[in-house]
């Protein structure tokens, strides 16, 4: 599985480091310093992957993930740093990062995580119909796992990695409850740092887009003491 991966991190030490790992296992590794750097670089090249410090020079790492997603750019993202506050990691993730490791790391656990981000968006990417991702509805909710979508009665709903991850896990189960430890695993290995409060982030984010009132939600509810479940409002309401 050989990609061409950037690698945005201005010490040259650690720069160097990921380096030799990932051309151990065969890709091809573009190092730059800067922020603006990266986003050049992934202009230009449009790698499979990118893996980006947070604190860098010209441009953090947050800002990169951030003109990414709005340029509509869907590159895995893995984001290094030295922070290790839960509130910097979820913010990462909200920003649409699809993983997160805080330093000091394992190089291993690094090229683990490296594989499976390439794997996924290999699988996405496949022009080949996938039988294990089916088109997924509640209701009005359609998730299209192969082709990374998300609609509620026929508009367009953008969501994060970590958001559509979470949702396509929900709607492929509609009316069960999944635990928040249940969801973090769908999250597929994310920092050990982060919390069962990530779930609920992505959920309030989640709720933001595919309700009509965020605040009394019909499709995406809370199960107290339990978790969340997605369900069809309109068959909830023909049962009451």
């Amino acid at each position: 599985m050989c990609a061409d991966v950037i690698v945005a991190e201005d010490d040259e030490k650690q720069a160097e480091l990921v380096r030799r790992y990932l051309e151990r296992e065969g890709h091809a590794v573009r190092i730059v310093g800067d922020g603006l750097a990266a986003l050049d670089a992934v202009r230009h090249q449009e790698p499979d992957l990118l893996v980006l410090d947070v604190m860098m020079p010209r441009a953090d790492g947050l800002d990169v993930v951030r003109v990414l997603r709005s340029e509509n750019r869907e590159l895995p993202v893995l984001m290094l740093t030295a922070r290790s506050t839960e509130d910097d990691l979820l913010l990462g993730l909200d920003l649409g990062a699809d993983d997160y490791m805080t330093k000091p790391y394992s190089p291993r656990e690094l090229m683990a995580r490296v594989r499976t981000l390439l794997r996924r968006t290999r699988r996405t990417a496949s022009p080949e119909p996938v039988a294990e991702d089916p088109v997924l509805r509640v209701g009005a909710l359609v998730v299209d796992p192969a082709r990374h979508q998300v609609s509620v009665g026929g508009a367009a709903v953008e969501c994060t990695p970590g958001e559509f991850r979470i949702l396509a896990a929900l709607a492929a189960g509609p009316d069960r409850v999944f635990s928040r430890q249940r969801l973090l695993e769908e999250l597929h290995g994310f920092d050990r740092y982060i919390s069962a409060r990530t779930v609920d982030v992505h959920v309030m984010n989640l709720r933001k887009k595919i309700e009509r009132a965020p605040r009394r939600p019909e499709r995406l509810l809370t199960v107290f003491g339990v978790g969340y479940k997605l369900t069809d409002p309109a068959k909830a309401a023909r049962r009451a």
